[in-house]
């Protein structure tokens, strides 16, 4: 029997919030202190270098997206337009880089939303609970995407609106400059709260007229992150100064400073959700991208079934809450920050290579654009710590042997 099909269900603004839901998450308010520690001072010159790169990306995205307006992303946009093994390797990376993330959002969420000691027990039940909303149908993932980013976006407005209030009396203690090669992890890090405009691109047979909607939402989404990023990160800099390093939690500590007390249980019910939005679209993602290589073969094919009433891909999104359950029990957050950009970076290496294989009618944007895109993500995917880039090489290796073992045995057959 057939399986059902997915449904075009979602508008131009479903998809913006979307991408928004996976950019402005947990990032926003975890990762300035690691990227701190590797570019001090330079700290913004390095979110400039991860949003140009993220731009590229996103511009091969749209224009990929627009010509192949399907479920999977650039595992199919690669298959399309490189071969089946460069899609492979750009589904296998997304997978392993998401599901990374995914670990690293429900962390965030209950470092923020737990009592001490309860933080795995309280990441693994909000992982169970957005798995379960996900199942429900794709519309209701948009639905709850609207209300986390609008609760999101109210924490980071108090956020700047305290850092603003004592802009001309604080008097943080200075930042040293970073090296060229601390400025360039720095990026490699921040890219990590870019690359949610990829689920977007994933949910391509869910996105009414997606040849037109889905380029624009991309950009619509990447650019509001951009502005985002940049006012949240310039407060917290001015603010905070070399405490931004050692700080855990530093927007909460930047309304501290403007002594808005009253303002905290918000910042961290805003930290919460968007940590939640993001872990609810990153697991549509994740399953949208299964499903299209366990069509293909690539992954078991019994996660390639479509749920008759709801028209989700109910195995593939149930298996990666198990997996990232398991690892929300196991892993450390610092550590998935890093292995999660590394995967992701690969992956838009893929995307900007199909990119450039486009002509015609479908090219959209210079191939200028993915020349710098390619070139940006294996210099940041390297210049990551050299733990999670030893890592995601090891992982990436196993995944293709294990492929090319399965191509031999099946061949043999």
């Amino acid at each position: 029997m057939t399986s059902p099909a997915l449904q075009r269900r979602l508008g131009l603004g479903d998809a913006v919030f979307i991408g928004l839901g996976s950019m402005v998450g947990a990032g926003v308010f975890a990762v300035w202190g690691p990227a701190t520690q590797a570019a001090g001072g330079w700290l913004l010159l390095g979110l400039a270098i991860a949003a140009l790169v993220a731009y590229c990306n996103a511009t091969a995205s749209g224009q990929l997206a627009a010509a192949h307006p399907t479920s999977g992303g650039t595992y199919a946009y690669g298959r399309a337009e490189l071969g089946e093994w460069w899609g492979f390797v750009a589904g296998w990376c997304f997978i392993i880089g998401k599901l990374a993330s995914c670990a690293a959002m429900a962390l965030i969420f209950a470092a923020y939303a737990a009592p001490p000691g309860w933080e795995r027990p309280v990441g693994i039940l909000a992982v169970a609970a957005l798995v379960g909303v996900n199942l429900l149908g794709v519309t209701r993932t948009a639905q709850l995407t609207r209300v986390i980013v609008v609760v999101a976006l109210v924490g980071l407005a108090l956020v700047v609106a305290g850092g603003i209030s004592i802009a001309g009396s604080a008097h943080p203690a200075g930042l040293a400059m970073g090296s060229p090669y601390g400025v360039l992890q720095s990026a490699g890090l921040l890219f990590f709260a870019f690359a949610g405009y990829a689920r977007i691109a994933t949910m391509g047979e869910e996105v009414k007229d997606p040849r037109r909607t889905i380029p624009r939402a991309i950009v619509l989404a990447f650019v509001c992150a951009v502005v985002i990023y940049t006012v949240v990160g310039a407060v917290v800099l001015t603010t905070l100064g070399a405490a931004t390093a050692t700080s855990a939690a530093p927007l909460a500590d930047v309304v501290d400073a403007a002594g808005w007390t009253w303002a905290l249980p918000i910042v961290r019910i805003s930290a919460a959700a968007a940590s939640l939005g993001a872990l609810l679209a990153l697991i549509a993602g994740i399953g949208r991208t299964s499903l299209a290589m366990a069509r293909e073969g690539d992954l078991p094919r019994f996660l390639s079934a479509v749920h008759p009433r709801s028209h989700v891909p109910h195995r593939a999104e149930l298996a990666t809450g198990i997996i990232v359950i398991a690892a929300v029990a196991l892993v450390d957050l610092r550590g998935v920050i890093g292995f999660s950009s590394f995967g992701v970076l690969l992956y838009y290496l893929v995307a900007n290579l199909a990119a450039f294989r486009q002509g015609g009618e479908v090219r959209r944007y210079p191939r200028v654009l993915q020349v710098a895109g390619a070139i940006g993500c294996l210099v940041l995917a390297f210049s990551l710590p050299w733990q999670s880039a030893v890592a995601g090489v090891a992982v990436v290796l196993v995944g293709i042997v294990v492929r090319a073992a399965r191509l031999h045995f099946t061949r043999a057959a």
